[in-house]
């Protein structure tokens, strides 16, 4: 998509994006900044998540808040209680970003270890599914907000060997095309995002032979996250996106 984010597009805006240490959603995170929004970063690694902080305040335009939280081992009360802290310290929340996805090992599917696939259905589908149901309360507490999952080219068209992280991401375009279904006539949209062949670290994962000199940066795919984050998107509901068309 080509789209052009004024300035000015994310002002007031309270945005919070998982995984947001490193990768797209990194990338994001500054660019939400320097639109405007105070963006909520959620991630694991607290050393990632401060260094995309420094980042944020250097731009003098926004601050930014940081919440570990580690979705493999998180529990619903985790969910709730974080809930409850983002609705405390910001009131609403305009949008939220589920970009944070376990790719797993790639491999034939009778080989697929039990553990394994509990740790990336933890990843990219428990873990949004509680985020999205317990923050909803506070997402309606905005006069329009966005819910963005993030799909894959193997969420809508199975390959071999993709077997956990292919099922989650056809699960949770599901997931997607549920609530926003359920929320139809209200102030939330909810949408999916495949961002495509990207140059990040669980691409390099998946394709270690690739060359990356081919891919296009986590910096080159965020139009179609912005359209969605920005107002010129409210209406826009059930819908899946490719970030690179």
């Amino acid at each position: 998509m080509d789209y052009i984010a004024p300035n000015n597009l994310l002002v007031n805006k309270t945005i919070l994006i998982t995984g947001a240490g490193d990768g797209i959603g990194k990338a994001l995170a500054i660019k939400c900044a320097s639109l405007g929004a105070n963006v909520i970063l959620l991630g694991k690694t607290v050393k990632k998540l401060e260094s995309v902080y420094d980042q944020i305040e250097a731009l003098n335009r926004q601050s930014a808040a940081i919440l570990p939280v580690d979705l493999k081992g998180a529990t619903e009360e985790h969910y709730r209680d974080l809930a409850d802290t983002v609705e405390h310290e910001f009131g609403k929340l305009d949008a939220l970003v589920h970009n944070a996805s376990q790719l797993g090992v790639l491999s034939p599917f009778k080989q697929v270890e039990s553990k394994m696939w509990e740790e990336v259905m933890q990843v990219n589908l428990n873990a949004p599914f509680l985020l999205t149901k317990y923050l909803i309360p506070v997402l309606e507490k905005a006069e329009h907000a966005s819910v963005i999952f993030t799909t894959s080219g193997v969420g809508n068209k199975g390959r071999a060997y993709w077997g956990p992280y292919s099922v989650s991401k056809f699960a949770t375009e599901g997931m997607m095309q549920v609530v926003a279904d359920e929320y139809e006539e209200s102030s939330l949209r909810f949408n999916a995002i495949n961002p495509g062949a990207t140059k990040t670290a669980m691409r390099a994962s998946a394709f270690p032979a690739e060359d990356t000199r081919l891919l296009k940066t986590p910096e080159q795919v965020l139009d179609t996250y912005l359209y969605l984050l920005g107002d010129e998107s409210v209406g826009i509901t059930g819908q899946r996106f490719n970030a690179q068309s």
